[in-house]
């Protein structure tokens, strides 16, 4: 058996399923598309899952891929052992109600012992316990005897996820010797010993589960499998694991270089070295993919792994930043297989370098932190509220301060970080609703599934003609809606857009001579157009054929603000930088939000620059195209692909002149010039790494700027200028405003001295201490504090309690001289007293303490307090 690299398997297993006659798509991106069910994907058929359950038409019915894939289930275990690991990549042919279980088999012994030369006589097999057809097949088709076929029950060989497809599967599994073996006389395939090593699953989808738990046989079978290539690559070097795979041993041998640590000597330096490796393979391919980082979602488990990935460097003594020359490994030796991991290098390491630069300004107060907390923990378990301050605080992961604990023997209370959690949640999002997890077939989906799909002829005419195939209202098909109600309708044809991309759907009307309608909405359910549809008069029916009228105006608007993304993304790549990417978009009748990546604020001069070159295209009246061609050829084309959108093999591109090309499915203007005119709203942070900009087209933009005109107008007139210098004007008010501040401050210094010798003079004697305790209203807690040190400064040996009373507020300050602290008085201690006594909070140092007042009117009662307490502790 020849020893062929990884990236020379995965190029072997595509090519030999084209030979078969399978399509071979690009691996999908990392972020699953229209699907809640999944926060990552996590197979090879995941981004599938719609061809399966009917929801879209394949691009063939026989699929070849490569899929990346994340599963985080073990994090905490990747480094501990040489088994786990976060990122992988999945082998897969597919079928979609063409070939099944003989031809599955066939290709996958070919491939195996043809293709790659295994040894035929180290290959077993398990099967379903029910499934006599597979067990035959392998039997008499590829001539395995019985004692290399098992029958395994429905726990390890049927796969189901919830209601939907399903069916039994048949795994191949190697034997690498007797050396992995556990030497138990029942060792065979199904041991948890590492002998025998999974590498293919053939899952057989040939029943649907429904509500009631039936298993109803599908009328076309289909075939999923699943191949890990680093699986695979392990086998075929002869090497222990994974890490040792030649890819990824590239990746680890850098780490050893620059840690200076030799791999396999220390196991603790070991965990760290795999920890790093796995983890930037992670990193690198979610980057790619555009996702960013975050206290949430994905976006979360990217900052923790990339955090957990830092530390470990820390801890083999990695000096400064190091990730980046990592992740440039990873970039080098899997970028030809991924070319967008070339392409957004910039993006990648940039995204790298600013976590780990927040990383670095935070861990070492952050351990230093865990250290205190320990020194001084009663027990071996860190409140929960703790490990939340470190989280909030800090950034440190829940999973990043127990790991650190862990190695001392110690562990959190992760009840109690939840509830820590849940409250800022509740406070800071309390009008927010939790995301639904869809089940993997939907209610919709079981109505519409099997209709035919909807014809778009919206690019076109904005009316045509549509027949109803499908009425949904309350959850049932019904065959008329009447007036007055409400209802989900499916054409034929429709010319309503349904929002996609970023663009909201049209709104308009359906009518003949028995019906009024109007068009509420319209969303997309896999390739049918659903519409929400109000009757107004009369009834509409299945069956039956009506005009269809999308609302000009509203189109017009939206395709102005549309086209105007377009022209905004490149402007912001030309002026920010070329590591700008679409991170998000809504665009509708009214204005335009653009989501991208960029790592700091847009300053104004960017947006003026930004703004201008937009409004330039706009009027150089560029044609708009439009045309379909292949993913790759439009590639070529240097068509910029969006954020989270899923691509067929075919596209449509959007062309402005020279100037922008990107893959969209909108509605977008005929020419430039029909957008009229763009103006910038804002520009704000939407999450770290993520920049948003709000803008208007059109007539919107004309009246924003008529209106600011006008506003600009009327500031002249209070001003009574009569020429253009109004900013000469405001600068010469804000000096003299400055001025007079100035002089007001001087006052009010010169008016606190009296203030301070008046009530020094009211001072009082507690056995050898002075006591200057006053009401002093109309000051804040900066006056008072001002205050008291002047009191300090002029008394020895004192305590100084003020209290004031600004407008609706109520401060209280105190605060000691050297002498009395030194003597046992605490500030901090003595102001909390007060404050519980008047149903206020407050505290602070032993020198200097501070409280607010809840209720103003218990003003006068803290200085009476006061002045009992301080005869107490005195």
């Amino acid at each position: 058996m020849e020893k062929y690299s990884l990236n020379e398997l995965r190029k072997m297993f595509l090519e030999f399923y084209e030979s078969k006659g399978h399509l071979r798509l690009e691996s999908f991106s990392l972020v699953p598309h229209n699907d809640k069910s999944l926060l990552l994907i996590n197979s090879g058929m995941a981004p599938l899952k719609p061809y399966f359950i009917g929801e879209e038409v394949p691009p063939k019915k026989r699929v070849t891929t490569c899929q990346k894939c994340i599963r985080t289930p073990d994090i905490d275990n990747v480094g501990k052992t040489a088994r786990h690991g976060t990122f992988f990549e999945m082998l897969g042919n597919f079928s979609f109600g063409d070939y099944f279980k003989k031809e599955a088999i066939a290709f996958a012994w070919e491939f195996l012992t043809e293709k790659i030369g295994l040894d035929k006589d180290k290959l077993y097999v398990s099967v379903y316990e029910n499934d006599d057809e597979a067990a035959e097949i392998w039997k008499n088709d590829i001539g395995l005897t019985d004692n290399r076929i098992t029958r395994l029950g429905k726990e390890d060989n049927f796969w189901e996820i919830g209601l939907g497809p399903c069916g039994p599967c048949s795994e191949i599994y190697v034997d690498r010797g007797e050396e992995y073996g556990c030497d138990r006389p029942t060792c065979g395939v199904g041991c948890d010993c590492d002998r025998y090593m999974e590498v293919w699953n053939l899952v057989f989808t040939q029943f649907d589960k429904d509500k009631e738990g039936n298993y109803n046989k599908l009328e076309h079978p289909n075939i999923d499998t699943g191949m890990g290539l680093e699986r695979l690559a392990a086998y075929v070097q002869e090497v222990d694991n994974i890490f040792e795979v030649d890819t990824i041993r590239y990746i680890l041998d850098y780490i050893c270089e620059i840690s200076g640590k030799k791999y396999g000597v220390n196991e603790n330096d070991d965990v760290s070295i795999r920890v790093i490796t796995d983890h930037i393979r992670s990193s690198v391919f979610m980057a790619s993919d555009g996702i960013l980082t975050s206290n949430e979602g994905r976006g979360y488990v990217l900052k923790r792994i990339l955090r957990r990935a830092m530390r470990h460097g820390k801890l083999l003594g990695i000096e400064g930043h190091f990730m980046e020359g990592v992740a440039k490994k990873v970039i080098e030796i899997s970028g030809e297989a991924y070319p967008a991991l070339r392409e957004k290098e910039t993006t990648i390491l940039k995204l790298i370098n600013i976590e780990e630069e927040k990383f670095n300004e935070t861990v070492n107060q952050g351990l230093s932190m865990i250290d205190e907390l320990i020194a001084n923990l009663k027990g071996d378990t860190l409140g929960g509220l703790d490990a939340f301050k470190l989280y909030d605080t800090y950034g440190f992961p829940l999973e990043l301060t127990e790991e650190i604990l862990e190695e001392k023997g110690l562990k959190v209370d992760k009840n109690g970080f939840e509830k820590a959690m849940q409250e800022q949640k509740d406070k800071a999002r309390s009008a927010r609703n939790n995301k639904e997890i869809v089940s993997y077939k939907g209610d919709l989906t079981n109505f519409i599934a099997n209709l035919p799909s909807t014809e778009f002829s919206g690019y076109e005419s904005l009316s045509d003609k549509g027949k109803v195939i499908e009425i949904i209202k309350d959850n049932e098909a019904i065959d008329i809606l009447n007036e007055g109600e409400i209802g989900l309708v499916i054409f034929n044809r429709t010319p309503f857009y349904a929002t996609s991309g970023g663009q909201v759907h049209d709104i308009g009307k359906i009518e003949d001579d028995k019906v009024n309608a109007k068009v509420k909405s319209v969303t997309k359910s896999g390739d049918k157009f659903v519409h929400e549809v109000e009757i107004i008069s009369g009834s509409l029916e299945a069956d039956k054929e009506y005009s269809m009228t999308v609302d000009k105006q509203n189109r017009l608007n939206t395709e102005r603000n549309h086209s105007a993304t377009h022209l905004l993304h490149k402007a912001l790549k030309e002026v920010l930088g070329e590591h700008v990417n679409q991170a998000g978009s809504y665009v509708d009748s009214e204005r335009l939000r653009f989501d991208f990546s960029h790592f700091e604020k847009v300053t104004n001069e960017e947006l003026d620059e930004i703004e201008k070159r937009v409004n330039a295209e706009i009027l150089n009246k560029d044609e708009v195209n439009y045309f379909e061609t292949s993913i790759d050829e439009a590639r070529k084309l240097g068509a910029t692909a969006l954020f989270g959108e899923k691509y067929g093999s075919n596209v449509r591109v959007v062309k402005m002149g020279d100037y922008s090309i990107e893959l969209c499915g909108g509605c977008h203007v005929n020419n430039t010039n029909d957008i009229s005119m763009f103006k910038i709203l804002s520009e704000s942070s939407v999450a770290s790494g993520v920049r948003r900009i709000e803008a208007i087209t059109g007539k919107c933009a004309i009246e924003e700027s008529l209106e600011k005109y006008h506003e600009l107008q009327t500031i002249k007139d209070k001003l009574r200028l009569n020429n253009n210098n109004i900013i000469e004007k405001v600068d010469e008010l804000l000096n003299k405003n400055k001025s007079l501040l100035k002089e007001l401050e001087a006052f009010r210094k010169e008016a606190n001295k009296d203030v301070v010798s008046g009530i020094i003079d009211n001072a009082f004697d507690v056995n050898g201490t002075k006591c200057v305790f006053a009401k002093v209203d109309g000051l804040n807690v900066n006056d008072l504090r001002e205050l008291s040190d002047k009191v300090k400064d002029k008394v020895e040996n004192v305590i100084v309690f003020l209290v004031s009373v600004a407008g609706e507020k109520g401060f209280m300050i105190a605060s000691a001289s050297k002498e009395a602290v030194k003597d046992g008085f605490n500030c901090g201690k003595f102001i909390k007293d007060v404050a519980v006594s008047i149903g206020s909070g407050g505290g602070g140092r032993p020198d200097m303490a501070q409280a607010g007042i809840k209720d103003i009117s218990k003003a006068d009662m803290a200085l009476e307090n006061a002045k009992g307490f301080i005869k107490e502790r005195l």
